[in-house]
């Protein structure tokens, strides 16, 4: 009774993989989810991994009356109003009240938002994120995903298709930026976006409250991403992903700049 239990149930687990990898009704192999949960020295995560050569990657920010989307819910209520679907969504970099991008913002080849040179805040206590050293920019070209220092970008001036603009920088050339202090007890839940070596990209957000250094060495040590970009922190965090049962709301009253991945609508 038991070996045929056993039997059933191995049946039934192949079943259901061989369903999960199953073609659609024209052949072509079904698109396998592209986030996962993950775990890294006691962090728990959520990490996205797409294809910028492949993948369908693009930013929004405004809808067609040039009102913010906010949430993700308007960015794939656009999506799929134009025959398709979202397969993910995550916060792009942070915002000012208005939900202006602080940096710069590049959608469909158009700078909508200039590069940020400005000088940090004079505030007691802490830099904002924002303005912490170095400044990154994530962006898309022809020649496929980069993620640089925004003084690199300013003497480069790439011709680019999308761009966000944050900070810190988390990964530069394999280095965990110096910043970071091990053991900080700066503790709160990011998100941010990696490169690595073949030229996909992860996004990630953590499911709990980590510090910059960690989150960096997730990036470095087990995404194997040289290069990463921080995109917020605490209530500015959110994802989107239907297979993970994942719309999220940001307490600040919406999202500004915003990754989004899309794909073929299924019937």
């Amino acid at each position: 009774m038991l070996r045929t239990l056993f039997a059933f149930a191995l049946l039934l687990a192949g079943a259901i993989a061989a369903r999960a990898d199953a073609p659609d009704a024209d052949g072509t192999p079904a698109p396998a989810d592209p986030c996962a949960r993950q775990n890294f020295e006691g962090g728990a995560y959520i990490v996205c991994g797409v294809d910028p050569a492949k993948a369908d990657l693009r930013l929004f920010w405004e809808d067609a009356d040039g009102k913010p989307y906010r949430r993700f819910s308007g960015v794939a209520d656009a999506v799929t109003g134009e025959g398709h679907r979202l397969l993910f969504a995550m916060n792009a970099g942070m915002y000012r009240e208005n939900f202006t991008p602080m940096g710069l913002y590049v959608q469909d080849g158009k700078a909508l938002i200039p590069v940020n040179v400005e000088a940090p805040p004079k505030v007691s206590g802490p830099v904002p994120n924002f303005f912490k050293q170095p400044n990154g920019i994530f962006y898309l070209d022809e020649a496929g995903a980069h993620i640089i220092p925004t003084a690199d970008f300013l003497k480069q001036k790439p011709k680019t298709r999308l761009a966000t603009q944050s900070g810190p920088m988390l990964v530069m050339s394999g280095k965990i930026n110096p910043i970071f202090i091990p053991g900080s007890t700066d503790r709160t839940r990011r998100n941010g976006v990696g490169l690595a070596a073949d030229g996909t990209l992860r996004f990630v957000i953590s499911e709990g409250d980590v510090n910059f250094h960690d989150f960096a060495s997730l990036f470095r040590d087990e995404l194997k991403c040289d290069n990463a970009l921080f995109l917020d922190g605490g209530n500015g965090t959110g994802l989107y992903n239907p297979a993970l049962g994942r719309n999220d709301t940001s307490w600040h009253g919406g999202y500004g700049p915003i990754f989004a991945l899309v794909g073929e609508k299924q019937d």
